[in-house]
């Protein structure tokens, strides 16, 4: 028998949140996971507030709202809050009731600053390492370092003269056409009137500039988990620069760092080693001799660090496909470096979603 096409208007549901997420669904274990964190972070969250006025949108709320962006890619915060009104269960991920109205999407502006002056991202990217390294899935002696190129929110319009008036108008209307052909264009003498702290920078010969942040990685050999992350100007020293700030940010003992050949400088080396780093850079041999020789070579832990830091670029490439930083949404150096520090965290849940349930 045919069942009649009809459009019920009922007011009322009998069915929870709850009991209409499955109970295998993915989400379940992220969350489990998520609210772990927050619970660690609720102490932090107190200082950020005051004690009287008008209650605020819990920040555990944001947080999750915020996870959601990047494991859906979702465009905007204005496509969120879009999907929070009508999706049942973002509603539950986030803690959000059926009837409970959504927020503005200014609301992630307004608390931006908030969370970023508490540094809330770094807190947040630490609590999920303290869940990781309870279940005894952190390496604590072999690492990899790398680190990637993300698109400035800016166009190569922007990238004006230092010295040009900021008030003088554009000639042409508000979207000129700019010749750039014949002129020398660098960072020291000129900079971007939408991004200042963005950089041009071209990763190798024959690819096309671009105003790029630089965007650095530590990731433990055992299990492929990012444990540190730094956003500095993209330039051709950052990759070495941000390699010596997080290395010495490692808890002491004799520590292995891996590395692709862009890392293979003679100064950089003798810096690690006398950090008691042992180096295990890929060797680069073309039209040049290498700083790493057969000492380091012919270990068999030099040929396993060789082949675990390729680990790293499927972080990388999640955090930009996934996670929505291929071009970034966001300005300003610091915003920059909390936006990829809360995504590297993301990154992180993803991976302990499959790790913790093959401990059991």
């Amino acid at each position: 028998m045919r069942g009649a096409d009809e459009r019920t208007g009922a007011m009322f549901s009998y069915v929870s949140l709850e009991e209409r997420v499955p109970p295998e669904h993915p989400l379940r274990a992220v969350r489990r996971i998520t609210d772990r964190a927050l619970e660690r972070l609720s102490p932090r969250f107190g200082t950020l507030y005051v004690n009287f006025g008008r209650p605020s949108i819990p920040p555990e709320k944001l947080l999750r709202a915020l996870l959601l962006q990047a494991l859906y890619t979702i465009r905007s915060e204005r496509q969120l809050i879009e999907q929070l009104d009508f999706n049942l269960l973002f509603r539950w991920f986030v803690g959000l009731g059926i009837d409970d109205p959504v927020w503005s999407p200014t609301t992630f502006t307004k608390n931006r600053d908030r969370l970023l002056d508490g540094e809330i991202a770094a807190a947040f990217f630490e609590a999920v390492l303290i869940h990781a390294d309870t279940a005894r899935l952190l390496s604590h002696e072999h690492f990899t370092v790398d680190g990637t190129l993300l698109e400035a929110w800016a166009s190569h319009k922007s990238f004006t003269r230092r010295d040009t008036p900021p008030d003088q108008p554009a000639a042409g209307g508000g979207n000129p056409s700019v010749n750039f052909r014949g002129q020398r264009r660098t960072n020291a003498t000129h900079q971007s009137t939408t991004d200042p702290d963005a950089r041009l920078y071209k990763k190798a010969v024959g690819r096309p500039a671009q105003l790029a942040y630089g965007a650095h990685v530590l990731m433990e050999n055992r299990s492929g988990l990012i444990v540190n992350t730094c956003v500095l100007p993209a330039d051709g020293h950052g990759e070495r620069n941000a390699a010596l700030i997080m290395a010495d940010g490692i808890a002491g003992g004799r520590v292995t760092l891996g590395m692709d050949k862009g890392y293979d400088a003679p100064t950089f080396i003798g810096e690690l080693r006398q950090m008691d780093v042992t180096p295990h850079v890929a060797q680069h041999t073309t039209n040049r001799r290498s700083a790493i020789d057969g000492r380091t070579t012919r270990h068999p832990g030099y040929a396993v660090s060789q082949r675990k830091r390729k680990l790293v670029e499927q972080g990388f490439g999640w955090i930009k496909t996934v996670g929505g930083l291929r071009k970034l949404r966001h300005r300003g150096g610091r915003l920059v470096n909390w936006i990829f520090t809360f995504t590297a965290a993301a990154y992180n849940i993803v991976r302990l979603r499959r790790l913790l349930p093959a401990l059991a």
